[in-house]
């Protein structure tokens, strides 16, 4: 990812090459690989969305290298963490796990990360066709 197909798409593609202008994202178990790639790389992306993502790596603290440990700053490294899920089905422990992540970078003084429920869906198209459509436009909006 890092160093074959990003410089490829930069050199095929009108992009603007850096780390402000480069996110990723996945759904279901690609959200936990974009997550791994994204918060491992913050010198190369600005935003990483986790569409129904598993979090499951233990002391949040410890999880990805660290990155969570002071969530202040977390938004130095990091201009957007997306969380979104279900609450139905699987997606119920992802939602769990999301929101606890939520909750503590909130608490934490993070500004730069969002959760989006939605309610009454699961581990499904639906649910991932909302997220991206919330998603997309705040990779769009003016860096603070």
């Amino acid at each position: 990812m890092i160093k074959d197909l990003i410089p490829v798409i930069d050199s095929n593609y009108r992009t603007v090459a850096d780390r402000d202008h480069r996110a990723i994202a996945g759904l279901s178990m690609g959200s936990g690989q974009a997550m791994q790639i994204g918060l491992t790389h913050t010198d190369t992306f600005s935003a990483v969305g986790a569409f129904s993502g598993v979090f499951r790596q233990g002391d949040v603290k410890a999880a990805f290298g660290g990155v969570f440990a002071d969530p202040v700053a977390f938004d130095k490294k990091m201009g957007l963490l997306y969380l979104h899920s279900g609450d139905q089905g699987l997606d119920a422990g992802i939602h769990k796990a999301a929101s606890d992540l939520y909750d503590y970078l909130q608490k934490g003084g993070s500004k730069n990360v969002a959760f989006r429920d939605l309610k009454g869906q699961g581990h499904e198209w639906q649910t991932w066709r909302v997220a991206f459509h919330d998603f997309a436009p705040r990779l769009f909006q003016p860096k603070k």
